[in-house]
């Protein structure tokens, strides 16, 4: 390498270089400029090592200064810090299988009878959420009778079912096909609001589904009308969505007859689904009738 572009190299990375005397009395060097080694002429000058401090005290809770410097050349195995003591986890609450059996005898229970054992049920833990049970309402000799899902906020507020937005969707829909809300008897799937209205729990359903099989028994209803998904696969114990049961004839054990359309709360996101269940509240219509579906 030339000298010049030793010199840049050199510059750049701020390392001065040796300049003899003989030059500097030839006047080549600046005046006041320091006399400094030339890199590419002069051995260095051996490392002396510097003395280490001497350790510093160790700090409350950390490693002694002399450990950690140790630690860091690689040369002493150092234990980590101890740990805080963990709290001992929660104690898991053992939940008892649920007991879906009603603690009367429903198949002897008159309208009054059944309401009072569900106003006081506690088969499942949504009793201890609920404002009050949602039993149902409407008339207790209809011919139709209405299945939705679980009550909403409003639903639990005055412990009756659909009096909120979807129900006043539904009564607009009743009235379509010639039916107030009062010549039909409405009720839910379950009777207690599930938290966040999220949708029934699989042993919330059975714990609740006694009280809707004896609501159905005191009824005998020509026609039940699945309002969604919950409704329907409770009822008919099916996992299609509701888009493969509309339009088709099921019939419960017992021997009652059955329609799926949507939820009037689905109608309310998606309205323009209203056709579809348009043609299934006309098929309703009919069947009421005496008429085919």
């Amino acid at each position: 390498m030339d000298s010049a572009r030793r010199q840049a190299y050199l510059d750049a990375m701020g390392i001065q270089t040796w300049v003899s005397r003989d030059r500097l009395s030839e006047g080549q060097a600046v005046a006041g400029a320091p006399v400094v080694v030339d890199a590419g002429s002069v051995t260095p000058e051996p490392v002396v090592a510097t003395p280490e401090p001497p350790p510093a005290p160790a700090r409350a809770g950390g490693f002694p200064s002399e450990m950690l410097r140790a630690a860091l050349r690689g040369e002493a195995d150092v234990a980590p810090l101890p740990e805080s003591p963990k709290r001992p986890p929660p104690p898991v609450e053992s939940r008892q299988a649920v007991d879906v059996r009603p603690a009367l005898d429903l198949d002897g229970l008159d309208w009054p009878q059944l309401a009072e054992v569900v106003a006081g049920c506690r088969n499942c833990e949504l009793h201890s959420t609920r404002t009050q049970a949602v039993f149902g309402v409407g008339d207790q000799r209809a011919r139709l009778m209405i299945v939705g899902e679980a009550p909403g906020a409003d639903e639990d507020r005055q412990g009756e079912p659909f009096v909120g937005p979807a129900g006043q969707l539904l009564n607009a829909m009743l009235v379509a096909i010639g039916l107030q809300r009062e010549q039909v008897y409405i009720t839910n799937i379950i009777k207690c609001r599930p938290p966040s209205n999220r949708d029934p729990h699989v042993e919330e359903a059975a714990a609740c589904r006694g009280f809707l099989d004896r609501q159905i028994a005191l009824l005998q209803p020509e026609l039940i009308l699945c309002l969604g998904a919950v409704s329907a696969h409770h009822l008919l114990a099916t996992d299609l969505p509701v888009g493969k049961l509309r339009g088709r004839p099921h019939q419960l054990p017992m021997g009652a007859n059955v329609a799926v359309t949507y939820h009037p709360a689905y109608l309310l996101r998606k309205p323009e689904e209203k056709v579809k269940v348009w043609h299934d509240l006309q098929r309703v219509a009919r069947l009421l009738q005496g008429e085919r579906g």
